[in-house]
């Protein structure tokens, strides 16, 4: 066995073991980890954009007399000028879609309010005709069902009002990552020696090699992760307009949407879509969503490991193990906690190993 595979298996038993200790053994520091980084947050998103904005700061410094400052507001400008751009054509595409929808939904929803009459006069004919304990079983199972109806109501509710009260603080955290990405791109040096004179020699300048191993491996996860989102968002506009479905660029860009969504992904919309075609009697369409469905899930699932792997520098097997692993340890959540973690431990081995 090679030395970096024992690395890489010493480092995961170590993580492996924080984790479960930190998680079931001191939850108490768990919970002040979790919250220490979620108010990092903004902190982290800025320096993240400013690596990303870095190649074209340098570039203007580089080619024009331009200063580092108007560089970065320079970058700045287009960077997030450019996301507002495509965000604003977006939403005014999606508006006029869901405007035409709104004037044929009464359409679409009497196919569905005759169905669900239908089935509830028979279902009525077949509970009178049943014998007297198997009635009293049905309503104790609504009564069940009715019961978690309004827990989930009542969920629903709460998670609604905490979005409203959390949207005061998004706001602000807006205002200060884009304050932090001008002051991270603007004072990189500065920060740099700051960081230098802090920390004793050679551990300052093994931690930098680390982070910028780090940063390097962590953006080309989020490209991988991009083309796979952006991947299935054409696909999915692309098979709803050749199978001629209405508001294909609407309802493509949602799919895409929830496909960022680690819990919900393409099915939350397409399935839900074909059902409905099912039971509106337009059998050939839902056939058509779920045949599209599947081709984007295989695509998905044959692309993800390999594009993963090959931006990151590593073996397919070994992304597909750890995103196996964290599935089973923490949930849908360890499908991307997985590859991150093994992206730290490599960064780490790599810096450790060159200084």
């Amino acid at each position: 066995m090679s030395k970096y595979i024992q690395g890489v298996i010493l480092a995961g038993a170590a993580l492996a073991l924080m984790y479960f200790s930190a998680l079931y053994f001191v939850p108490e520091l768990f919970v002040i980890l979790s919250r220490a980084l979620s108010l990092l947050v903004p902190f982290i998103i800025a320096a993240l954009v400013a690596l990303l904005m870095e190649p074209a700061i340098s570039l203007l410094t580089a080619r024009t007399r331009m200063s580092r400052s108007a560089a970065v507001g320079l970058s700045m400008l287009v960077f997030f000028g450019s996301f507002g751009l495509l965000v604003t054509l977006a939403i005014a595409r999606l508006v006029r879609e869901l405007s035409e929808l709104s004037l044929h939904l009464p359409r679409y929803v009497k196919p569905v309010q005759e169905f669900t009459t239908y089935t509830f006069e028979q279902s009525k004919l077949l509970y009178f005709s049943l014998p007297p304990d198997v009635t009293l079983k049905l309503r104790e199972g609504l009564g069940n069902m009715t019961g978690n109806l309004s827990d989930m109501a009542g969920s629903l509710a709460q998670f609604l009002i905490g979005l409203a009260a959390a949207l005061p603080g998004a706001v602000l955290g807006i205002i200060v990552a884009l304050i932090a990405v001008y002051f991270f791109s603007k004072d990189r040096e500065l920060i740099v020696k700051l960081w230098l004179n802090l920390i004793p020699s050679p551990w300052s300048e093994r931690s930098l090699q680390v982070m910028r191993e780090v940063s390097r491996a962590f953006l080309s996860y989020i490209r991988a992760q991009a083309f796979l989102v952006s991947l299935s968002t054409v696909q999915a506009i692309v098979g709803l307009y050749i199978i001629g479905a209405q508001y294909a660029l609407t309802m493509g860009l949602l799919i895409g949407f929830f496909d960022v969504l680690p819990v919900m992904g393409p099915a939350a919309i397409i399935l839900p879509w074909a059902i409905w075609s099912f039971i509106s009697g337009n059998v050939a369409f839902g056939i058509k969503l779920v045949v599209l469905y599947l081709l984007i899930w295989l695509v998905r699932q044959t692309l993800e490991a390999r594009v993963v792997a090959s931006n990151l520098g590593l073996h397919p097997l070994a992304v597909l193990a750890v995103m196996y692993l964290g599935l089973k340890l923490i949930g849908v959540a360890g499908l991307f906690l997985g590859p991150i973690l093994l992206i730290t431990f490599q960064s780490v081995y790599k810096a450790v190993k060159r200084v």
